[in-house]
């Protein structure tokens, strides 16, 4: 076998992995809850994506250690230089606070694995992307086609499956909970189809619904109506689901980038800013309106505010984010150099020698976890990468991932986002395609078809 045959193995089976990662991450925990309650072993087996992305982080070394070129291009490159910064001060945290005696084993290894899975796999899309087009050419197909299940299967759950049928394959206090509700209220059952959750479905919606989008308007210049009523019916369905997760971040998520991919589309003709400015302020002041009018009204207040005024709980959902926020912000002040990995977030459940910690903010996390200076580190790396899809706005899958980041930095603040299989994966290995795939330009004349 030659150098190049055998760099064409290593490109395809990389490109295999992580294709089957993105395909199967929106039924992961279906499809886990199932396979565990069935054949046990059910934490090792909601590692395998961890498994494959372990396998293929080996073969993306090897294929970048041997092209010179972009080897150098990789280590000149400040966004990965800043990657590798946060990565190693999460590392190294964690092992202090084990040393420390503030972390266990299993937590620490949980904490940097939710930190830094995502970056890791960016970083193997990114060089599988430079050897390889296969999945910038399907990107769609990846995205948007598990995508229409997850939908099908939660517009199910709301018309005609029982609210806890998830229960029949396995779901229950030691898996995920079959059903979730509005201020348990089951009046108000949640959606959350095959994600983990409400809160999780919702946000995998926010980029969903991005690429639906730019189908909707691709379809009907190139192909017809009927086709395109299609695609606006499938728009339609994902939006009806996404209501029905009750997910108020997401909401605000959803809203928020779809106005970035209505104003990024709108760049270049200047005379609609006006339009659509003077449009979102005549939405903003009649939804308002609307809320204050409604606001004594039982299904306007469990709806938008998640209680009302018959509540029987003891704490309302807005009342336990004021509160993990409040007491988080206190660990930062005290802390403000970090606890190390695994100290806070989903991670802290697993920690034997300390509290857990939920702040419902994934930066205030990130904060508890690394101190301010992982924070900053994070906060530029996402910054990094919003410039580099911003620069390739021209092209539909950077324009998806750029509107739909500015809506997940929102979603961040009241959930710990990209701690989520689904949401983490898809939004960061589809990033590290788009950064590599394309070259920055400063106009469209000259963009590719798409």
């Amino acid at each position: 076998m030659t150098t190049s045959q055998a760099r064409q193995l290593l490109v395809t089976i990389v490109a295999a992995l992580c294709i089957t990662i993105l395909l199967l991450v929106p039924f992961h925990a279906f499809l886990t809850v199932w396979a565990g309650s069935n054949f046990g072993h059910y934490t090792t087996i909601r590692l395998w994506k961890e498994m494959l992305l372990g396998l293929a982080t080996v073969l993306a070394a090897i294929l970048l250690l041997t092209n010179k070129p972009l080897k150098r291009q990789f280590a000149r490159d400040k966004l990965f230089i800043i990657i590798g910064l946060y990565a190693a001060l999460v590392l190294l945290s964690g092992v202090a606070a084990y040393y420390f005696h503030k972390v266990s084993r299993v937590g620490y290894a949980d904490g940097a694995l939710l930190d830094l899975r995502f970056l890791l796999f960016f970083v193997v899309t990114w060089v599988l992307t430079k050897h390889s087009s296969i999945i910038y050419m399907n990107w769609r197909k990846i995205l948007i086609g598990p995508a229409m299940a997850v939908i099908f299967f939660g517009v199910l759950q709301r018309l005609a499956l029982p609210y806890d049928a998830l229960k029949h394959v396995g779901y229950g206090p030691n898996t995920i909970q079959p059903y979730e509700t509005v201020d348990q209220k089951n009046a108000y059952v949640r959606l959350q189809s095959t994600l983990r959750g409400a809160n999780p479905l919702g946000a995998y919606l926010v980029v969903v619904m991005e690429a639906i989008a730019t189908m909707v308007t691709r379809v009907k210049q190139r192909v017809g109506k009927l086709y395109w009523l299609l695609w606006v019916g499938i728009g339609l369905a994902g939006l009806f689901v996404l209501f029905f997760t009750y997910s108020r971040s997401s909401w605000l998520g959803a809203v928020v980038s779809v106005g970035v991919l209505i104003l990024l589309g709108m760049r270049h003709r200047k005379y609609l800013w006006r339009t659509a400015a003077l449009a979102g302020l005549v939405a903003v002041l009649v939804g308002g309106g609307l809320l204050f009018a409604f606001r004594h009204n039982d299904r306007v207040q469990n709806t938008f505010f998640h209680t009302d005024e018959h509540s029987h709980s003891s704490i309302s959902s807005n009342y336990g984010h004021m509160a993990a926020l409040k007491n988080s912000s206190r660990d930062i002040v005290r802390d403000p150099f970090g606890t190390g990995a695994g100290t806070a977030g989903p991670a802290s459940v697993h920690n034997q020698l300390g509290p857990t910690r939920i702040a419902e903010n994934y930066y205030v996390q990130i904060a508890q976890e690394t101190g301010v200076i992982g924070l900053a580190l994070f906060l530029t790396i996402l910054v990094l990468v919003a410039v580099e899809l911003y620069r390739r706005e021209y092209d539909s899958l950077a324009r998806v991932l750029f509107s739909s980041l500015i809506g997940l930095s929102l979603v961040g603040l009241l959930s710990h986002v990209w701690a989520d299989d689904t949401l983490a994966y898809l939004w960061w290995g589809f990033a590290g395609v788009a950064v590599a795939r394309l070259k920055p330009k400063m106009s469209t004349k000259d963009a590719p078809a798409d």
